[in-house]
């Protein structure tokens, strides 16, 4: 892998040489070509002079800047840029240590892996790199890359440095007609239920990182190559239509994704019955308890009943003797 750029880390008074690499590779992406629907002919984008008309070669093309909302292009040489004043050109100068969580990953652009480009530079790249690891740090600076300057986050991973180009704040667009004008209000079940249903997306699976859209592409155009239909696997069809009902959708989709695990309707009917049978249970030890309390109720009034007479025999004994 060739690098990049070459360029320094500043680390207070200590200076890292390192090469940049490319951490990411488009090559592998789907990519398509502009073509003439009446023939197939390639459609080319030629570089043309807007005064003469005329195609420019490669070797004959600059570049320019414009200054303003005018018409006006002052040309620039490459001279021009190497004499800019500017220290983070060779430079990446580290300005702050921060956590990692205070960058916007709407600020996050390119990455690139960094390794030494001296043996001299190996001590404090190691140093630099445990230091971050330990602290639980990144770090956030300046440097020019492609001719212009951009902030850049510098962190470890898996025993080395990369380097990621940040955007400025500035080119981050604010919220404007984004948010609805009126907000939503849902209800503490429907948030316990969408947690549910967060719960059961599991892990990811090396199918889940496959780029499934490139092969079928791929199959549409070996169909075509081959004059016939393209074959592809069945899936599962996706529900469509706006959902009514928000639990129950959050309930389906929590079994849905459990029917994915592997965790059948079967397993379910095991639970519910189960589930049924602990109902039944209760309800038998309900009645249980129910019948147990009102026979001790009888028992109690019998005996009450029992003892009645004889305390009215008792007392007519009494009245007896006093009348006679």
């Amino acid at each position: 892998m060739r690098p990049m750029a070459k360029f320094s880390i500043s680390f207070g008074l200590v200076t890292i040489p390192v090469a940049a690499y490319n951490a990411t590779d488009t090559s592998a992406s789907v990519s398509f070509v502009r073509i003439h629907t009446a023939d197939g002919g390639r459609v080319r984008n030629q570089p043309v002079c807007s005064l003469e008309g005329v195609e420019i070669a490669p070797d004959e093309i600059g570049r320019g800047y414009k200054p303003g909302d005018g018409d006006t292009v002052v040309p620039l040489t490459d001279e021009d840029l190497d004499a800019l004043p500017l220290p983070t050109a060779k430079t990446l100068t580290i300005l702050a240590f921060v956590a990692g969580g205070d960058i916007d990953p709407l600020q996050m652009g390119k990455g690139y892996y960094l390794g030494i480009d001296s043996p001299a530079a190996a001590k404090p790249y190691v140093l630099l790199r445990e230091a971050m690891e330990r602290h639980q740090r990144v770090g956030l600076g300046k440097i020019a890359l492609h001719g212009r300057e951009t902030l850049a986050m510098i962190r470890p991973m898996e025993g080395a440095l990369v380097m990621q180009v940040l955007l400025w704040p500035h080119q981050i667009r604010p919220m404007d007609g984004v948010l609805p004008e009126r907000q939503a209000e849902v209800a503490r079940n429907e948030v316990s239920a969408a947690e549910a249903l967060m719960d059961s997306f599991g892990e990811l699976s090396e199918d889940d990182l496959h780029d499934h859209y490139r092969e079928a592409l791929e199959e549409i155009v070996a169909a075509k190559l081959a004059h016939r239909e393209p074959e592809f696997p069945a899936g599962e069809e996706q529900p469509a239509g706006e959902v009514m009902d928000l639990m129950a959708a959050l309930q389906d989709s929590v079994r849905a994704a459990k029917r994915s695990r592997g965790e059948d309707e079967e397993d379910g009917a095991r639970s519910g019955r189960g589930a049924k049978k602990s109902a039944a249970k209760k309800t038998a030890a309900q009645k249980s308890t129910a019948k147990k309390s009102t026979a001790a109720k009888s028992a109690a009034a019998k005996k009450t009943t029992a003892k009645k007479p004889a305390a009215a025999k008792k007392t007519a004994g009494r009245g007896g003797r006093r009348a006679g």
